[in-house]
């Protein structure tokens, strides 16, 4: 039986406020969004449900500006969220990243009922804004003109115990005439090497056996410090860190891709055999119009020195078809360069305005129907080399990273998922023994799709990990713990293959 003076001691404990993030975009923005997680559960928040679909105290959007029609989608779903907000008395809207950036007002404007607007560089702001927006019962737009506060300074709640993005530098020093990412996100500031180095030496004692330095143009890092070998210094420097077993890095520049690069990704053993290199086209026309600082012989040089010290690089590419004077012979040479680099796989665009940008006034808009007819030519072509490349990894041993949530049908084949060093997607039989994401299994592949890779027989050898620990550490809380930030596009977890969805920000 409580007693009179146990009663005059309890204090009834509020129920902590649940957040929902919403991130579309590039690596950068996921990035962004892990530290708006931890930046929320730093102010007392928890992380909605798995499939709340804004049911959340507080919905976050984190944007991206690179699409012609971001807008459209941002203000639909806002608008979605509308009818919810009102039956919800205390509900919250924020709305941060590129697209925030650009708009500023305009965003309340056309959605009165959003709480707080945020831009780029002052994403550690957000729970003081949301806490303003409560207590003045108006919304707070705050947009800063210059980063407040590098982004990896900040609070984290990273969404993989055995991966990780480490973000190295934030802006951009070029001027593509497709790209307003420049505009939104500033020119490059980069990190010292030193808390770089801190950050993923304290990422490794935490389990972490992967990481993936980041930045909008990764390889120029160096050149805010004057160091124009500080990108190849650093990655040496990852390959001294013990129990760091992999290193990769996107979105680098065929500008700044130096041959000090080229060897240090040759001579580093944990830097992965991967390399993602933007093409976004094959003519040295269209290169001048996108104001891209090379040339077809410059780019396919780059991929023979890398082939001639990496034999077994994986290399990828982003491509944009249809930008504005895009003649046929243009194309054609899209295609050429295609067929000699032998992409792995290639992330293709259609070209699409981006408001604010030089291309989305240039003369010579090219025809929808012309730059699909494109584009599926080039899609065939890719898809055609991806599968032959793919079929040259039949019958190779490898070792994989086991991944989580990378494979939809694995429940139904008995298999698991995992990535091979050049970032290859594996399927493989689930072996007799319990095998964890972060730990490492050898296979022999034994089948070649497009996309993916199959190891039918059996695991021939399973070696336990820290990252394993770390992950099986993690999901060891209780059941009824909230999981799962609610995300767009690209999926959280481990890094997606690189890139996952860009075409501006992160494809540089």
């Amino acid at each position: 039986m409580t007693s009179s003076s146990d009663r005059s001691l309890a204090v009834d404990v509020p129920t902590p406020k649940s957040y929902e993030i919403r991130t579309y975009g590039c690596q950068m923005n996921v990035h962004d969004s892990e530290r708006l997680s931890g930046l929320l559960e730093d102010a007392g928040y928890v992380r909605a449900r798995e499939g709340s679909d804004g049911d959340a105290d507080v919905v976050v959007f984190n944007t991206c500006a690179v699409r012609e029609n971001a807008d459209n989608r941002l203000y639909g779903n806002l608008g979605r969220l509308a009818p919810k907000k009102t039956a919800r008395p205390g509900m919250q809207i924020a709305v941060g990243g590129c697209l925030a950036q650009k708009d500023r007002d305009t965003i309340v404007k056309k959605a009165p009922w959003v709480d707080v607007v945020f831009g780029t560089h002052n994403i550690g702001k957000l729970p003081v804004l949301l806490e303003r927006a409560r207590v003045q019962e108006e919304a707070q737009v705050e947009i800063a003109e210059s980063l407040e506060a590098f982004p990896s300074t900040l609070p984290t709640r990273r969404e993989s115990a055995y991966a990780a993005w480490v973000s190295i530098s934030v802006g951009c020093n070029n001027t593509c005439t497709f790209c307003i990412v420049p505009a939104l996100r500033g020119k490059e500031k980069d990190r010292r090497t030193g808390d770089i180095l801190a950050e993923i030496e304290a990422l490794v004692g935490e389990g972490v056996s992967e990481i993936t330095l980041l930045g909008q143009n990764v390889n120029a890092y160096g050149s805010d410090i004057g160091d124009r070998e500080a990108f190849s210094k650093l990655l040496r420097a990852c390959g001294k860190i013990d129990g760091l077993e992999r290193v990769r890095f996107t979105s680098p520049h065929p500008r700044d891709f130096t041959d000090d690069v080229i060897a240090a990704m040759a001579e580093t053993p944990n830097v992965m055999p991967q390399l993602h290199m933007p093409l976004q086209s094959g003519s040295d026309t269209v290169l001048k119009a996108m104001r891209r600082s090379y040339r077809q012989e410059r780019y396919l040089g780059i991929i023979e020195k890398v082939r001639a010290a990496i034999p077994h690089a994986a290399i990828t590419t982003d491509i944009i078809v249809g930008f504005p004077g895009e003649t046929e012979e243009d194309f054609e040479q899209t295609m050429h360069v295609v067929r000699e680099a032998r992409f792995t796989q290639a992330f293709t665009f259609q070209y699409s305005k981006r408001p604010g940008t030089p291309a989305a006034t240039m003369e010579d808009q090219i025809p929808k129907q012309v730059v699909q007819a494109r584009y599926e030519r080039l899609v065939a072509l890719q898809e055609e080399i991806s599968w032959e490349e793919n079929k040259k990894q039949v019958g190779r041993t490898l070792e994989l990273m086991v991944a989580e949530g990378e494979g939809r049908k694995d429940g139904a084949t008995h298999r698991l998922s995992g990535r091979a060093p050049d970032n290859r997607l594996v399927h493989f039989t689930k072996p007799d023994q319990e095998v964890r994401p972060g730990d490492v299994v050898t296979v022999e592949i034994t089948y070649a799709a497009p996309h993916h890779l199959l190891a039918e027989g059996p695991t021939l050898d399973v070696r336990r990990t820290r990252a394993g620990d770390a992950w099986e550490k993690r999901n060891a809380a209780p059941a009824d713990k909230p999981t799962g930030v609610m995300l767009g596009l690209p999926k959280i977890g481990v890094p997606e293959p690189l890139p996952a969805a860009t075409g501006g920000c992160g494809s540089h």
